[in-house]
This record gives C-alpha cells, structure tokens and sequence, in this order.
C-alpha cells in the first residue's frame, strides 16, 4: 500500500527531530566522559552524575558459597528472592512476586511503602517454611534499591532523589536501610539487611560470578543506569575519607546513575515532546537522559508525538472527543504499546489496528494512520538504544577497555522490539568495526545479565560478609 505525500513529509519532518548520527553519538560520549570524570572528583554538582561509590572492592571469584535473601524494588514489582550460593560459578534460586499497589509511587506516607515490603518479605518466608519460619536462622538480606542513594558503607544508603515517576515524601535524605529494618523488627522477622544495592551494581556483579569477561552492568527498562569498577585512587571526592586499608590501587564499583547525564542540557538533542516531558514530569530539570531513553517515558513520546499531528490534522482525522481525551491522558500507554506497534509488519498493519482500538477506542484508523503511528515508534525506538549505548562507549573510553561484555537486564532490552539489534549497532558504528563483522565476533557484546537483582544482591552480600570476617572496611566509618 502507498502513502500521500503529507504523510511522507510529516515522517521525514519526524524522523530528522529524533535523528541521532554518528557525529552526534561522538560529541554525547566525549562530554559523557568528562561527566564521568567529575562525577569522581565533585559531589556538589546538582546537574551532575552522582558516581555513587558501592563500597564492593573485589570481582567476584564464582566460589562464594552461602544462603542469602535479596529484596528487589525496582519500580513496577516487587521481587523477594532466596538464593542458594553453591560455589563453582553455579546456583540455584527461589523467588515471589508481588504487585506494587498503583497508588504507591505518589503515596503521601512513606510507612506505606517499607510496610509493604517488610510484608511481602513475610510472605515470602511463611510460603517457603509453612511449618514455621525458623527461629534460630538471621536470614542475610542484599536489598536491591534501584534509585540514586549516598552510601557511606554498603549496608546503608541514603536517597538523593525519586526517579521513575516516584514522589513519596519523607524519604529523599534518609537512610533506607533504618527504614526496612522498622519494619521487620515490627514484625519480627529473622532478617538483616547486610548490604544495599543499585539493580545495574547486582547485573555486573552477578554476571561476573559466572562470567569473567563481564566488566559493566546497565539497566535498559523502566529507567536507564549503568555501573562499572572504577581505580580507587581516580575518586578524589572522598579523598582522605576512604579507609586506610582499601588502598589506591583497589577497586571500587561505581553506581554511575547517569540517567541524570546532561542535566545541562548541552548535547542531547531534545525534541519538542521531550521538553513536554520534562516539563510535566515531578522532577522537570533532571534526569535528561533518563527521560530520552527509558522505558517509563516512550510511550509518553508516543503519545505527544500522535496528539501534535492530530491536531496538525495529518491523522486520526475522524476520531472522536473520548479518543482525544485518552491522547490528552499522560502515560495512558507504556513502552510496550509502541513496540508491539513496531513489531507489525504485516501488508495491512491489522495489529496496529487492534491496538489502536483497544486501547484508544478508535474503530476506524486507517492504514496511513497506523503506518505513521508505527513509523514514529520507530524513530523513537531507534534513538532511545542508540543514546543508550553512550553510557557503554563512554566508560569504555575511559577505563581503556577494548573487548568486554555487558551485563544488561531491563523491559527494553529484553522485550522491545529490535532494542538490542539497534543498541549493538550503534556500538559497531561509534567504535567503526566492519559492517559486516557478525555480531559475535563484536569486541564489547551486551549480553542478557544473570539475574542481577536478586542473584547480584546475594553475591554483593556474600562478598561484604567475607571482608567483615577478614576484620576490612565496609566503607567509611
């Protein structure tokens, strides 16, 4: 089927709004560099990466042995997880599920959210033993909070602020971990938080258990982050306050959180619906890149993207005022709505159709309306894994690695549609291999994480426990 000129013009109108070429890709990496680098040096920075020291100082061997728990909140669920550490590179796991409550993202009382989870970890421990939950056991938990927190130790951090659309009050400047353990201790349950993690932190550190050519965790989902071992001696903002027995020398795991990367708005190019994005959003100023390429914002993009050339009156011309207030109803669609959009590649685009009214209730789109709509996901698709390889390229530069893997875990990486295809290759494009060098044969592969948030949580746990018997540092005291 062919399509009017109008919508041909509009698409190439939209295609170059969210272009990001290869010249563009250089510039992003080189100033990402330098945002690294004084991410290190200065904390003061509010428009800068926050570099968030893990407080993990050693790769794992793949020989860490024990029973650990791990707490998973991540954004849309919550996962509690037992993992059995059986050495060897091997392992085995037990997990629960649990819903987050819709509301719990803007609830304005902060005991709602440590509740639930001290009452899904209940759960948890009462499906696992429905005999009784042993009462001559401290289960070790790895706690997996996956927002940008100020550790001092690896068993405490403390929230720098709310991403993914969260905005619950009363917790940004407090220490988490006192907050879970109020709630366990309330219900008295043999548990203790050993250590705290980032999500990106867990996929590395997991990966790495059973593969050794893993050097970075990045997560590609409802947000965007990545993480990597950085030299001591390179993170001059704690200067004089690293314990004396991690020397210069060691390593330090680095929570990058650079979905904040380009807070300044210098590279990025952002589009119009972008600006409406950060606009609107709780937090308008921060987490730019974040907003560019995570999976809580593209259905969004989507969505203004099909409101402005309807009202421009190049599609859904015929749709009615219900239609047009779901358009107007930020995140009535999330990112899987445009990748099922892209993942129609029939003559007559019959899926597009049904989606279209399933969930905007329009009957009637016609092909020219749902070739638009797929050909903006499209773009929108496109641009998100090619941005986010920037945060890969960039600590490959500066660390001076040549051929690692990625550990990557994430909604977008592992469902939307040709994410990962897109992602690799940009990579091949930024760093110039041959076009027609196989993927497999890619000097940096992103490859899927081992089940970073809950495996990454025990082995973190695991790692902590050993230098506390050795008598080492934890972090600063």
């Amino acid at each position: 089927m062919t399509v009017s000129n109008e919508i041909t013009n509009s698409l190439k109108e939209l295609e170059n709004e969210f272009s990001v070429p290869k010249e563009t890709l250089l510039k992003i990496i080189d100033y990402f560099v330098e945002e690294l680098n004084r991410g290190l040096v200065d904390g003061s920075d509010p428009l800068g990466i926050p570099m968030n020291l893990q407080w993990v100082m050693e790769y794992p061997t793949g020989n860490e042995t024990g029973d650990y728990l791990a707490l998973d909140f991540g954004g849309t669920n919550l996962r509690v997880v037992m993992v059995h550490l059986l050495g060897n590179g091997k392992l085995e796991t037990d997990q629960g599920f649990y819903k987050l409550p819709s509301n719990m993202r803007t609830t304005n009382d902060r005991n709602e959210l440590f509740d639930f989870f001290a009452e899904c970890l209940e759960k948890f421990l009462i499906d696992k033993h429905p005999s009784g939950i042993p009462e001559n056991q401290v289960f070790p938990l790895g706690f997996t909070f996956s927002y940008p927190a100020s550790q001092k130790r690896i068993d405490s951090g403390v929230l720098q602020r709310w991403t993914k659309g969260f905005d619950i009050p009363g917790v940004e400047g407090e220490d988490v971990v006192p907050l879970l353990m109020e709630k366990i201790i309330k219900r008295n349950l043999p548990i203790k938080v050993v250590a705290l993690i980032n999500d990106t932190c867990g996929a590395l550190v997991a990966s790495r258990y059973v593969n050794p050519k893993t050097e970075m965790g990045c997560i590609f989902g409802t947000g965007v982050n990545g993480s990597y071992y950085e030299i001591v001696s390179n993170i001059t903002k704690f200067k004089g306050l690293i314990p004396n027995d991690i020397p210069e020398n060691s390593l330090m795991l680095i929570n990058c959180e650079y979905g904040s990367f380009d807070n300044a708005h210098k590279v990025i190019p952002r589009t119009k619906y972008d600006l409406i994005i950060d606009e609107t959003s709780p937090r308008p100023g921060q987490q730019t890149f974040e907003k560019a390429t995570a999976g809580f914002y593209l259905g969004d993009l989507l969505r203004l993207t099909l409101l402005d050339y309807y009202k421009k009156g190049i599609i859904f011309q015929n749709i009615s005022n219900e239609t047009v207030k779901i358009l107007e109803t930020e995140h009535c669609i999330d990112a899987s709505f445009p990748s099922f959009l892209e993942s129609d590649e029939s003559d007559d685009l019959k899926t597009c159709k049904k989606l279209f009214n399933d969930v905007f209730k329009i009957e009637n789109a016609s092909f020219e309306d749902c070739y638009f709509a797929r050909k903006a996901s499209e773009f929108i698709g496109t641009r998100a894994a090619r941005l986010s390889t920037c945060g890969i390229s960039a600590a490959a530069k500066k660390r001076n690695y040549e051929s690692f893997d990625v550990a990557a875990d994430g909604s977008l990486y592992l469902k939307y549609t040709k994410f990962a295809e897109r992602a690799a290759d940009a990579l091949a494009e930024t760093f110039g291999w041959p076009a027609d060098m196989p993927y497999e044969k890619h000097p940096i592969k992103i490859v899927k994480s081992l089940d970073g948030s809950g495996v990454g949580a025990a082995v973190i746990a695991a790692l902590a426990h050993n230098r506390q018997s050795k008598g080492l540092s934890l972090g600063m005291e």
